[in-house]
């Protein structure tokens, strides 16, 4: 979801995206053209490089750029133009990749288009940042979470289905005020933001929803309150169709520019809950989050709940100590060695134990152009009162600086096309997604993203180059060379319950590849997730350029991979019926952080799609003695502007 600054971690976390990667809104025309703005003050100003290059994208894109754009919209629409059932964009299926009646491509979000002004395009419209979750008592009962934008700046929104996802309907978070006890002692906080959903299930038939939310803060509005926090909120019993008000709070932090905080910010919260019947810790609620903190550190932590979400945890450190972390970058260790970290995911095994795998900036590299970082895993075998030292799962190389191969974007990473238009420049990052095998409590999968692999490295001619002196990203050579960089979906596997993983004495260069088509060998994959089915198959969904022009284009597709005869062999199926677009709401900037996935037995994959046009009111309507009428947009690095809707389709694990 979008942030004040930019989000994505510090590869992939764009510098500046601070909260909730909800709230991204650029201009079109403004950034395309590169146009120079004159530098407003952001909720993520106190943050230092290394905090600006991880911290979460929902916050950091505030919309301090918004200006009017009226050429966004055609000058010359059809005379006779209305929008039809695809451009209103309610209820809408846009077909299957496959002949199966159980592969539609369906719309979660049930709302029609809001038309919003060219220089605020996607604020009232867009949906992204995507986390589903099925009921383990009734798997045909599914909660989808989402960023939602429908109300004109961040929200968590939500929409539940009750016949396995051929159907859905939208719920109503009730998140716009929480009780302000702890914001200076008023009765109410009232939020200016939300996002970075996340979503589970207990054993009783409840559904618990993970939301952050914040200020925007001087720069964007006159208040200067920067609080941020994390609420859960609970479905009880009735499959996400309402919740309970106010959220239960896991984590508040009162931020003004005079009450002497130590908090900046409360950023990127992910939730399990350990729905395994006869765990020592049945129904335990578990939440991380990131902690950027004034003395420059970026914590992991964990809270929990054993009361069904009612009461959390004094908040416990998870990024500690290790000899991984040798490199502090002269920061404060307050908590450890590791004080560097973004993106964390929770999960848990049927006996009872707790991990967390995330991003780690902390690790020593072998010589200048040398731009690898890791990924670190810690433990609870208590119910998340205490965690192990982190252990590393694998080396990875982050997506590359945006601005040095697009021109676009500065200050974050994304996924640059191979084609000269350049149309490809939404923020992105590799982030790590971890699973326990339910046949094997033993068996730890984690699944992440890395631009140096075994189709793109060094004798296809993309060589690491060190990281940008201004942004702190990653550059590389042949990035936009066809067949060289491409960025891939890789695999660790530990069979000793997270002791060990096998990317811990393996390259990326030659770890297990999930993307294991023919046509991936040169193209990027990217933004995964995973789930274990009840059989213990492994399914990995992911955005995929392998098909048509998209390397080329931008474009993108999802696909799946299912384990066949284990989990280091995939069958690749492809969800999307056509080819997505780039997206141009918030400026082609924005298109969310991450995308979710649920597998009980049938996999669904839950994504952004960029397909549907974006509708504008027409120039020159809407005045005295013409009509208001509705148009389409052009945009530039697309064929016409779109709009961002969440899509779900029921695949078959291979």
């Amino acid at each position: 979801m979008k942030k004040r600054t930019p989000r994505i971690i510090i590869s992939a976390a764009a510098i500046a995206v601070l909260l909730l990667g909800i709230l991204m809104g650029f201009n079109l025309s403004s950034l395309h053209a590169n146009s120079a703005k004159a530098s407003r003050p952001t909720p993520t100003q106190g943050l230092n490089k290394i905090q600006k290059r991880i911290v979460s994208g929902f916050a950091i894109q505030q919309g301090n750029d918004d200006s009017n754009d009226p050429a966004l919209v055609d000058t010359k629409p059809p005379s006779n133009y209305y929008p039809d059932h695809a451009d209103d964009q309610c209820a809408l299926n846009l077909g299957s990749a496959k002949a199966g009646p159980n592969e539609n491509n369906l719309k979660v979000n049930q709302n029609c288009l809001n038309l919003s002004d060219p220089d605020l395009q996607g604020r009232a419209q867009a949906q992204n940042e995507t986390s589903i979750a099925e009921d383990p008592l009734n798997p045909s009962h599914i909660v989808a979470t989402y960023n939602d934008y429908r109300r004109g700046d961040g929200t968590c929104g939500v929409s539940y289905s009750l016949d396995s996802g051929s159907h859905w309907n939208d719920a109503t978070l009730p998140n716009e005020f929480t009780r302000g006890t702890a914001f200076g002692g008023v009765a109410r906080e009232y939020w200016q933001a939300a996002g970075d959903p996340s979503v589970a299930w207990d054993t009783k038939g409840n559904a618990y929803y993970s939301c952050q939310v914040f200020e925007r803060g001087p720069g964007t509005t006159n208040n200067p309150d920067e609080s941020s926090a994390v609420y859960i909120f609970r479905s009880t019993q009735n499959n996400g169709a309402s919740w309970n008000f106010p959220g239960r709070p896991v984590i508040e932090a009162y931020v003004t520019p005079t009450n002497g905080s130590t908090v900046v910010l409360e950023d990127k919260p992910y939730m399990t809950v350990d729905n395994h019947v006869g765990s020592p810790y049945q129904d335990r609620i578990y939440v991380t989050w990131t902690e950027f903190a004034t003395d420059g550190t970026a914590y992991i932590y964990e809270s929990h709940s054993n009361d069904y979400g009612e009461t959390f945890s004094t908040p416990v450190v998870v990024s500690t100590t290790s000899s991984l972390c040798p490199n502090t970058y002269g920061l404060a260790t307050p908590h450890g060695t590791c004080n560097e970290n973004q993106f964390s995911d929770p999960f848990t095994g049927s006996d009872g134990a707790l991990y967390v795998v995330y991003n780690n900036y902390n690790n020593s590299v072998s010589g200048p152009n040398d731009n690898h970082n890791q990924f670190l895993l810690s433990k609870s075998t208590d119910g998340g009162n205490t965690f192990s030292a982190p252990v590393l799962v694998s080396n990875y190389y982050d997506l590359p600086d945006c601005a040095t191969y697009t021109g676009q974007d500065a200050g974050r990473a994304c996924v640059p096309d191979k084609g000269s238009t350049q149309n490809s420049y939404f923020r992105a990052t590799n982030y790590a997604s971890g699973g326990v095998n339910p046949k094997n409590p033993s068996q730890v999968v984690v699944t992440f993203g890395s631009y140096i692999n075994e189709h793109s490295n060094e004798s296809n001619g993309c060589i690491p180059a060190g990281f940008s002196t201004t942004t702190g990203q990653n550059l590389y050579t042949g990035v936009t060379t066809p067949g060289a960089c491409n960025n891939d979906i890789l695999e660790s596997i530990s069979n000793n319950g997270g002791t060990t993983f096998s990317g811990a004495t393996t390259d990326p260069r030659t770890e297990t590849d999930v993307t294991t088509a023919s046509g991936q060998a040169t193209t990027d994959q990217f933004w995964q997730w995973e789930a274990f089915t009840t059989s213990g198959k492994l399914a990995v969904s992911y955005y995929d350029r392998q098909y048509g022009s998209d390397e080329t284009t931008g474009y993108s597709d999802i696909s799946l991979s299912g384990s066949t005869s284990d989990i280091m062999h995939f069958g690749i199926t492809r969800v999307t019926s056509s080819s997505n677009p780039p997206p141009t709401e918030f400026s082609g900037l924005f298109m969310g952080d991450y995308s979710g996935l649920t597998a009980v037995t049938s996999a669904y994959p839950f994504w952004t799609d960029t397909r549907d046009r974006d509708l504008f009111l027409c120039p020159g309507t809407g005045t005295v003695g013409v009509p208001p009428a509705v148009c389409t947009g052009s945009a530039p690095n697309a064929p016409r502007a779109n709009d961002q809707d969440v899509f779900e389709a029921n695949v078959s694990v291979p």
